[in-house]
């Protein structure tokens, strides 16, 4: 079995495009909500998609570093930072929860709306994916 290094490069710039998909979906989307909606769902949109996006990368970091202690025994990070950081995430979404719903109660629509920014930008990237695949045939 042999790897297309074509492939490789194209598979492992992933989680840039992602990141891409996510600035552009929230972007565009808090624009149509401030036009359909008001300022209020947006602005809730808008702090959702920044938390959303903020513990997608604190994720990524989370992973890189449990994978790095596990695969690099000499390797001392410390695990209590690790923890800290994957726990940071949930208490960040919590306050700007908070923020938002003590700011105004119909924002939290929002709020909970940008927080799936990156279930939407993967299935983005899913479907480039696949429409990259069939342009090439494989």
């Amino acid at each position: 079995m042999t790897t297309d290094p074509n492939g490789e490069a194209f598979y492992s710039g992933a989680l840039d495009r992602i990141s891409r998909f996510m600035l552009v979906l929230a972007l565009t989307v808090s624009a149509a909500a401030w036009w359909r909606y008001g300022w209020h769902i947006a602005l809730g949109f808008a702090c959702g998609s920044a938390v959303a996006y903020l513990n997608f990368h604190w994720l990524e970091r989370v992973v890189t570093a449990l994978a790095d202690r596990a695969t690099q025994p000499g390797h001392t990070q410390s695990s209590q930072g690790v923890v800290l950081r994957f726990l940071l995430r949930y208490v960040l979404m919590g306050l700007a929860a908070y923020a938002i719903f003590s700011v105004s109660p119909a924002s939290l629509y929002g709020l909970f709306a940008g927080l799936f920014l990156p279930v939407a930008a993967i299935a983005c990237e899913a479907g480039y994916e696949l429409w990259v695949a069939l342009a090439r045939g494989t």
